[in-house]
């Protein structure tokens, strides 16, 4: 491409920049590797500086650019197009400051989230968001507005951001939001580009909200004869104002992918289907809660089972955790993150099941029954490639239909990226997907930041 070379005036370091035919496969796809793009040049910048003259190159010279973190998206949204510049986040991974007093911490958007987590848990802090892939980066949590376990309690990654250094699509660098706690000083700038994949600016720098680290967590099971009554149990849980930190709801089939993938044991093998939930807080207030709930599912539930032991505590999330990748490694299969009103998660699980019943094609479900979030595994199976697609798609197209008929929408938490473009302008209205590339244009005049990604047209 015209000039790409000209990237060696900025990034001087030929390990930190490639171009074309040398560049790794990876680094055109996402975690899945499914889904595959074409780029000029492959850039590891190390600074906000670099990232800003990236970017005015790129301008200058209308070539697109694709934003990258630790690549585990599942909807390539790190995928990119028309021989765009990757630039890649990795080396931008210091945690530059945490402010005790006033509760935050600034990050690179590098920093893993797994290790920012425990850096800060060892101060007495806690970081609350905490999606299933925590090698994830914090940068990429934020351009998906990730959500995961703990969102019935403390919300999702939006909730913890306050403020980011960020550069547009012309390489200027500007900083919105703050460390206040109340801001009505015009538009919030920053939750705007919060969840927008990439399209609209580059995130450079983050800052977070802390909370105390809570005095402990106490993690349980409560056993069901059947999915149904699982799940036909949370509303009765959530009115009973227990405020668990987590709670999810998984089938006995899908735990013994997740027990044979890791090679760990769950702690019941007869039932057919859980909900595992967390509680935190004093100790004291986790006993009160365990024994309400115990006293709340008395009727529907066969029996619950506390998990005092903190390996085997430990083991059922990281079973819970693996599901995706468990499933993955047994098959291909298009993994989907549904969400609808909590009063409709037993509809729609039904919905699911009927389904899979109907078309043959196997459909395992589990998620965050706390915050109606449904996670799908749709399995190919044996299933030839023409098959594969003809069938997925038919299946994919009633099972974002019925969520959009029951209030749901076809992404929790994953994001949109490539998979599911097709599917948000069948169900989202058109004039709000112009307001939104009006949104675009306003901070991407070119069109250049992961053009063909998400809600862009």
């Amino acid at each position: 491409m015209k000039n790409i070379e000209k990237l060696r005036e900025i990034i001087s370091d030929a390990g930190r920049i490639f171009y074309a035919d040398s560049i790794d496969q990876k680094y055109l796809s996402d975690t899945l590797g499914r889904k595959r793009g074409s780029a000029s040049a492959l850039v590891f910048v190390k600074s906000t500086e670099e990232t800003s003259k990236v970017l005015k190159f790129a301008y200058e010279n209308n070539i697109p650019v694709t934003p990258r973190g630790a690549g585990t998206n599942l909807v390539g949204s790190t995928v990119p197009h028309n021989d765009a510049i990757i630039i890649d986040f990795s080396q931008m991974n210091h945690i530059l400051e945490v402010d005790k007093e006033n509760f935050t911490a600034l990050v690179e958007p590098g920093v893993i989230l797994q290790d920012f987590q425990k850096f800060v848990e060892a101060m007495g802090l806690f970081y609350p968001p905490d999606p299933g892939e925590k090698l994830a980066s914090i940068g990429g949590n934020i351009s998906t507005n990730a959500g995961g376990m703990r969102a019935v309690k403390y919300g999702v990654t939006r909730d913890y951001v306050m403020g980011l250094e960020l550069v547009l699509a012309d390489g200027t660098v500007l900083e919105v939001g703050s460390k206040n706690r109340k801001d009505t000083t015009g538009l919030d700038l920053k939750n705007i580009v919060i969840g927008s994949e990439g399209t609209l600016a580059v995130i450079t720098k983050c800052l977070l909200k802390l909370v105390g680290k809570p005095e402990c967590s106490k993690s349980l099971l409560i056993c069901f004869d059947s999915l149904k009554s699982g799940i036909e149990a949370v509303p009765e849980i959530l009115r009973a104002n227990l405020n668990p930190t987590a709670l999810e709801f998984i089938e006995r089939k899908v735990v013994s992918l997740g027990e044979k993938f890791l090679n760990l044991n769950w702690p019941d093998t007869e039932s057919k289907a859980y909900l595992l939930l967390t509680f935190d807080g004093e100790e004291n207030e986790i006993v009160s809660s365990i024994i309400k709930l115990e006293s709340v599912v008395k009727k529907s539930a066969k029996k619950v089972i506390v998990l005092e032991d903190s390996e085997l505590s430990g083991n059922v999330w990281k079973i819970r955790g693996c599901l995706v990748k468990a499933v993955e490694a047994v098959s291909e299969q298009e993994p989907l993150d549904i969400v609808v009103p909590i009063s409709q998660v037993a509809e729609f699980v039904n919905y699911v099941n009927q389904l899979e019943e109907e078309s043959k094609m196997q459909m395992i479900s589990f998620g965050h029954a706390g915050d109606g979030n449904v996670h799908l595994c749709v399995v190919r199976g044996d299933r030839s490639e023409a098959e594969w697609q003809k069938e997925l798609e038919e299946n994919l197209e009633k099972l974002y239909s019925q969520a959009h008929k029951l209030g749901g929408l076809i992404s929790g938490e994953h994001g949109l990226g490539v998979s599911k473009r097709e599917f948000f302008f069948k169900e989202t209205a058109a004039q709000n997907v112009q307001l939104m590339n009006a949104i675009k244009s306003a901070f991407d005049p070119k069109q250049l930041l992961n053009k063909g990604i998400s809600y862009t047209i």
